[in-house]
Parts: structure tokens; sequence; C-alpha cells
């Protein structure tokens, strides 16, 4: 966790949550740049600024010469460490990105796109748990089946009752066939979007 301080150590003095959503995505956006680096040649650290903060604030040198490949490495190491990511999670990424970034110029395009991929699939999520959201954390394994069924409904149910769910949707299912990701993806990195932000909440309700 040593680590993983170091890299928000600003949050960390500013009194905000470290290792919360926000940091979370981040060390994804890394990851995600890293794959990019590593797959495409990427020379200019500047054209992938959360990947070149990474690599600043963690000093880590670059490998074999080629940007991406340490820095794809150190920051799988610190997600699967910290949120417990599973090894596949990485796979599916890696496979995506390689069948959706040819060259450069695909870069700003799949990134563009897994925003609104995961926007609108955490929209949906929240719709469509609702009170479940508040159940209490220990219950991870209901929290996770529940996340699982609502992920099989997105792409699968056609009758639902409200018009804009129903077109979430199927643009949710647009996004999911483009950028190639798996249900079982789509329910790890949804599960743990929802179980941080259970856990960013407690103390309020508690307050």
């Amino acid at each position: 966790m040593s680590i993983f301080a170091k890299l928000f150590k600003k949050k960390e003095e500013e009194g905000e949550k470290v290792g919360g959503i926000q940091d979370f995505m981040t060390l994804i956006r890394v990851y995600y740049q890293a794959v990019m680096a590593s797959n495409l040649g990427i020379t200019n650290v500047g054209f992938l600024p959360d990947m070149a903060v990474f690599k600043r604030t963690l000093k880590i040198p670059t490998q074999n010469n080629k940007l991406g490949v340490a820095e794809k490495s150190r920051c799988k190491k610190m997600l699967m460490s910290i949120y417990g990511i599973s090894e596949d999670f990485f796979k599916e990424i890696d496979a995506s990105i390689k069948k959706n970034c040819k060259n450069v110029n695909d870069v700003r395009n799949y990134l563009f796109m897994f925003q609104g991929f995961s926007n609108d699939l955490m929209m949906l999520m929240g719709n469509l748990l609702q009170w479940k959201f508040r159940l209490p954390s220990f219950m991870k394994k209901a929290m996770y089946t529940m996340t699982e069924k609502a992920v099989n409904d997105i792409m699968t149910k056609n009758n639902w009752k409200d018009a804009a769910t129903a077109k979430a949707c199927m643009t949710v299912r647009q996004y999911q066939h483009s950028l190639g990701y798996s249900p079982k993806w789509m329910t790890e990195y949804a599960y743990n979007l929802i179980m941080m932000a259970k856990k960013e909440k407690q103390p309020k309700e508690e307050a």
C-alpha cells in the first residue's frame, strides 16, 4: 500500500480517501494507456498523460527501450493486490485493445468509446439495482450475484417497460460488441465500482 499512497500522496494530505473509485479509474486508465504504448510502439509519453504521471511518480524505468511494458506490469500488480482484480480481466482488456487499436489514430476513439460504455453501464446498474445498493458490504456474494443478473438483463432482456432503459441497453450492447468485453468482464468491472461506492458512502451514513 506504500507505493499506492505515494502515488496519491497529495490526496492523502488533503484528507481525501485513497484507494476509492477515482484512484481505481486512474489506474485503469494507466493500464489502458500502457497497453496501447507497448502495442503500438508509442514513444512520446506526453501522448499518454495518466501513464506519464504514473511513470514519473513511481520512477519506473523504461524496459528494453519500449514504453509501456514496465508501466503495464506495475499497474497490473497494483490493481490485483489492492482491488483483487482477476488475471482474466486484464486479458480481455489486452484483447480488446489489440482488436480495436491498429494505429495511434485509433487510441482517442477507443478511449472515448470505453468512457461512453462505462458511463452507460454504470447508469443502468444504478437504475436496475436501486435499493440493493443498500445491502451491507459484508454480503459480497449476494451483491456479486445481483450484479451478474443485472448485467445479464442488460445484454439479453428486450421487454423493458421504460423506453429510456431499453435505449440505454441497446447502446451498451453496441459498445460491448465493438469493444469485445464479455458479460463476466462487465460484471467484475461493475461489481468493483459498486462495492467502492458503497464504502465511500458509509462515513456519511454514519455521521
